[in-house]
């Protein structure tokens, strides 16, 4: 297991936490905009949370591969409602957005987490409302918008290149005012990474490397293509996202063991059971058994 951070202004579960997916998009590539409305959003949310999420990561702005960019006005449109209305109902919301306008309005509604794919390199003022409102900060690794990212997927190392880039942008964010432990780090999974060659699975191999960086460290490799390739059929075509959610328990369950601070999902039901598998699993079960009478157990004979 990794390091044990605390993250400001989030729970501690002596855990994995599972970080559910709220897209208030009409073209997200992973669940079709079926949460676009503001009403279906939140009730999603909450049931997210009844199924075991610990966190709601709520995104306005679709960043699949080749999606355009949506204006702030219609972002925060879409999300600040929902992260209002999920905040107010007691649930620890994240807010998925590369705006610092969108980042302080959300906060100011409640979010207690900045989730930012672009680590800080899309709007320069991020580090200054991360620096001044104190927020977690989730800093993911990126190259570039979502119309031209996978041009730039281009590495001789991936792991050593994308510890090192994270690593910048971690000291920039640093020396802009922001805490160290305000930062969570995400290798950014599918984020100018293809499947072929296999960049997201070296990454997710050689996780405990991340640990290096001395912070939290979020998987997000949930319906990703890497998945949908490797379980397609190799004559004809990848799976469907929406049928790779048994991978990404799988995923989840290694990421987990391997020391993952949280990992974002969009079905959390199985990987709240995985995040708990992997716990019992590294402590030998050793948590299971506080409190048994041993002269009484008959180890669920």
């Amino acid at each position: 297991m990794g390091p044990n951070h605390t993250v400001p202004g989030l729970a501690e579960h002596g855990r994995c936490q599972v970080m559910g997916v709220v897209n208030v998009t009409p073209d997200s590539f992973s669940d079709g905009g079926a949460w676009f409305d503001h009403g279906r959003a939140v009730e999603h949310g909450l049931s997210l949370v009844a199924e075991g999420a610990d966190i709601i990561d709520v995104g306005g702005e679709s960043t699949r591969p080749g999606a355009q960019r949506v204006s702030a006005e219609e972002e925060l449109r879409r999300v600040v409602p929902v992260v209002r209305e999920l905040a107010a109902a007691g649930v620890a919301v994240s807010v998925d957005t590369m705006r610092a306008s969108v980042a302080e309005r959300s906060v100011e509604a409640g979010a207690v987490l900045v989730n930012d794919v672009s680590g800080g390199l899309a709007d320069p003022d991020m580090a200054r409302l991360v620096a001044s409102s104190g927020v977690a900060y989730v800093l993911m690794h990126w190259r570039g918008h979502s119309h031209d990212m996978q041009s730039r997927a281009v590495y001789t190392d991936v792991v050593q290149e994308v510890l090192d880039e994270l690593r910048d942008r971690m000291e920039a964010m640093i020396s802009s005012g922001v805490t160290p432990d305000q930062i969570v780090l995400d290798p950014g999974l599918g984020f100018s990474k293809r499947p072929e060659p296999a960049h997201n699975w070296a990454l997710l191999h050689q996780l405990e490397r991340f640990h290096e960086l001395g912070r939290p460290v979020l998987v997000a490799g949930s319906r990703k293509r890497f998945l949908s390739r490797l379980l397609g059929d190799p004559e004809a075509e990848d799976r469907p996202f929406t049928e790779c959610d048994s991978a990404t328990a799988a995923v989840t369950t290694l990421s987990a063991d391997r020391g993952a601070w949280a990992v974002r999902v969009h079905d959390v039901r199985p990987n709240a059971d995985a995040v708990r598998v992997a716990a019992a699993w590294s402590d030998g079960g050793a948590r299971l058994d506080e409190g048994r009478d041993p002269a009484t157990d008959r180890g669920g004979l």
